[in-house]
């Protein structure tokens, strides 16, 4: 099972900031560092002092890891044209060294979308699936030959289809809970699929559906990872996760039903449950930036059981 770390920076974090947890994940052992692409925070925090762009955030970050993966969960459809997404991720990953992952979702957060101007489209999902197309596309055409896209959103002509990647294939994460478009998706184009915030039994079911499709495209089911994200809050003692849960304005119970929370032993047995099912990777939210020692002890307690 592999453990990543989740970022949520919109709640507010520089990337001063950023960089620590991302040298903390790479120096503790964890697989990747994942963030977050919004522009607006949620809920009752403020926000300060304001939102970082995922991609580059990642940039940068690409140049002060050595080991770790990098990717977002997800980057907004609506925010970029897929042409220059696909430039953009190319750069990163040429810059990483090949060590860039791309989590592509249609977006769904109106409210940033009229605070920074952003056209909110209706028509989201439709878009998504010729953005993948377009984005995998470029990536695939060889040196020397052009890509051409005709849809009903995007048009692209006689593109040179660069720059190239690091890496020969890019991972493409497709995630969410849809029942029927989103596997459908998912067996086309998803390298890994990922179910957020989910319990066991409906990650089952939808790792099921997305089994199904991907079986139905003709494509072999195994050949997807199939991973979770899920908000984390791990105690030495009872004491030490009731401080956790209160410093990101939760629950222990809450957290406990809907997460992994509790003491490392709780954790490493739900995680389990989640392996059961089919889960090969879990994306831990971490909401508390400033608590290193929580990632100390996850990668102490939990990763090394896990290992």
């Amino acid at each position: 099972m592999d453990l990543r770390i989740f970022t949520e920076p919109q709640q507010g974090a520089t990337y001063d900031t950023l960089l620590t947890v991302a040298k903390a994940t790479e120096d503790l052992g964890f697989d990747a560092f994942f963030r977050s692409d919004h522009y607006l925070r949620m809920g009752s925090v403020d926000g300060l002092p304001g939102p970082t762009d995922a991609w580059i955030t990642l940039a940068g970050l690409a140049r002060e890891t050595s080991r770790i993966r990098l990717g977002t969960l997800m980057t907004a459809g609506t925010f970029r044209l897929p042409g220059v997404l696909a430039i953009q991720v190319a750069q990163v990953d040429q810059m990483s060294g090949g060590r860039v992952e791309l989590g592509l979702g249609a977006g769904w957060f109106e409210e940033e979308h009229k605070a920074y101007g952003i056209p909110f489209p209706k028509e989201k999902f439709a878009r998504l699936e010729e953005q993948l197309e377009i984005v995998t596309g470029l990536w695939a055409t060889e040196v020397g030959k052009t890509f051409d896209f005709h849809g009903t959103y995007y048009d692209l002509t006689n593109s040179p289809a660069l720059p190239k990647p690091a890496q020969e294939k890019i991972p493409v994460l497709i995630g969410g809970h849809g029942a029927t478009r989103t596997p459908r998706l998912a067996a086309r184009y998803a390298d890994e699929f990922n179910i957020p915030f989910a319990s066991i039994e409906d990650s089952e079911r939808q790792f099921g559906r997305v089994r199904a499709a991907a079986q139905e495209a003709g494509r072999d089911p195994d050949e997807l990872v199939y991973s979770n994200a899920l908000v984390v809050c791990v105690g030495r003692d009872d004491q030490e996760v009731a401080r956790r849960a209160a410093a990101i304005g939760r629950e222990v119970d809450e957290l406990k039903l809907n997460g992994l929370a509790g003491s490392p032993a709780e954790v490493v047995d739900k995680i389990g449950r989640y392996a059961e099912i089919g889960s090969r990777r879990i994306y831990l939210q971490v909401l508390d930036l400033g608590d290193l020692d929580h990632l100390e002890l996850i990668s102490a307690e939990v990763q090394s059981q896990l290992s």
